[in-house]
C-alpha cells in the first residue's frame, strides 16, 4: 500500500492574509474592535477599495490592509460572525454569556479590561480568524492559497496603552492560535480498484470551531492571575500568586478579576442574570441556584411545536406531522 501525504503550504499572498489576521485579532491598541465587523450589511459588495471606509471597528492601518486586500474582506467578515456566534453558544450556560461582545466595538468593561472573559474572547478570536482562513482556503474561496514555503510574520508593539495589557493579549491570542494548530486531526482517504487501499491519502483537517472553543473555555476556567512585574532589567507578566515559576505558554492568564456577573453592573460590564432561563435539574453552571445567585426563579409554561409520526417513503423522502407540547421551563428572578 503506498501512502501520500499532503501538506498544503501557504503562498506570500496568504502570508498577506496571515499579517492582516495578526494586526486584526491582536491589534494591540485596537484589540478585538475588528469584530464590528460581523455588521458589515450584505449589500455592501466589497470590491472597490473605497468600500474599506464604511467598515466598522477598523482604524485608519486597518483600513489600509483592506484596501490592499480586499479579497480577503469578506473571509474575515465571517470570521467576525463566527466568533460572536461561538462565543455565545459557548457560554450560553454560564452567568457571563458573553451577550456584550454583540456591542462591538464599544465594548463594557468586561472586555475592555485585562480580564478572563477578555482573555477568552482574544484567544477564540485568533483561533476564528485563522480557522476561517484556512477553511476558505482549502474550498477554494481564496485565490491566493498554493504551494510555497512562507517566513513568520513579525509583530511590532506600539508605545501607547497598557504594556501588561498588551503582553497579555498577545499571549492570550498566540494560545488560541496554538490550540488550533493542536486541534488539526489526520484524515485519509483510500484509492483503488473495488474499494481497495492501494493508495491512501492522507491530510491533516481542521476541528470545527466549536470544538476548539471549548478547549479555550476549558482554559478560561483555569486561566491564571498575573502581574507585571520586574525581573531583572524587564518586566514579565507572572502569576501572581506563585511567581516562582513563569507563564505558561498554554493557559490563559488574565490580570484583572471580574464581577461574579449576578447582577446588572454596566460600570463593570456585568449585564446580570435577572430573566435568564436556568435549568431546575442541573448541578452544573446552568442550575436555577448557581444562575440565579440564590436569588430564586420563576416558572413559566412554554409551547413548543416539535415534528412527530414520522414515515419514511420509498423511494426516498420522509413526510412528519407537527405536534404541540407544554414545556415547564425556569427563569431567574
Amino acid at each position: 500500500m503506498r501512502v501520500t501525504v499532503e501538506k498544503m503550504k501557504l503562498s506570500p499572498q496568504f502570508l498577506l492574509a496571515a499579517f492582516l489576521s495578526l494586526i486584526l485579532q491582536t491589534g494591540i491598541c485596537y484589540g478585538i474592535k475588528w469584530i464590528a465587523l460581523s455588521k458589515t450589511p450584505a449589500a455592501l459588495a466589497l470590491n472597490q477599495t473605497q468600500h474599506c471606509k464604511q467598515l466598522e471597528g477598523l482604524v485608519v492601518s486597518q483600513v489600509q490592509l483592506c484596501r490592499s486586500n480586499l479579497e480577503l474582506m469578506q473571509t474575515i467578515i465571517q470570521a467576525a460572525r463566527e466568533v460572536i456566534k461561538t462565543c455565545r453558544k459557548t457560554f450560553s450556560d454560564m452567568r457571563w454569556n458573553c451577550s456584550s461582545i454583540d456591542l462591538a466595538p464599544n465594548y463594557l468593561l468586561d472586555l475592555e479590561r485585562g480580564t478572563r472573559e477578555s482573555a477568552f474572547v482574544y484567544a477564540l478570536s485568533a483561533a476564528a480568524i485563522s480557522h476561517t482562513i484556512a477553511r476558505a482556503c482549502t474550498t477554494g474561496d481564496l485565490p491566493g492559497c498554493s504551494c510555497g514555503p512562507i517566513p513568520d510574520a513579525p509583530m511590532k508593539m506600539k508605545k501607547s496603552g497598557s504594556q501588561a495589557n498588551k503582553l497579555m493579549h498577545l499571549h492570550n491570542s498566540e494560545v488560541g492560535r496554538q490550540v488550533l494548530k493542536a486541534s488539526l486531526e489526520m484524515k485519509c482517504k483510500c484509492h483503488g480498484v473495488s474499494g481497495s487501499c492501494s493508495i491512501k491519502t492522507c491530510w491533516k483537517g481542521l476541528q470545527e470551531l466549536r470544538d476548539i472553543a471549548l478547549d479555550l473555555k476549558n482554559k478560561y476556567l483555569s486561566a491564571t492571575k498575573v502581574v507585571h512585574r520586574p525581573m531583572g532589567t524587564r518586566k514579565y507578566l507572572v502569576p501572581k500568586d506563585i511567581d516562582i515559576r513563569p507563564v505558561k505558554e498554554t493557559e490563559l492568564i488574565y490580570l484583572q478579576s471580574s464581577p461574579d456577573f449576578c447582577m446588572k453592573n454596566e460600570k463593570v460590564g456585568s449585564h446580570g442574570t435577572q430573566d435568564r432561563q436556568c435549568n431546575k435539574t442541573s448541578n452544573g453552571s446552568d442550575s436555577c441556584d448557581l444562575m440565579c445567585c440564590g436569588r430564586g426563579y420563576n416558572p413559566y409554561m412554554d409551547k413548543v411545536v416539535e415534528r412527530c409520526h414520522c414515515k419514511y417513503h420509498w423511494c426516498c423522502y420522509v413526510t412528519c406531522k407537527k405536534c404541540e407540547r407544554t414545556v415547564e421551563r425556569y427563569v431567574c428572578k
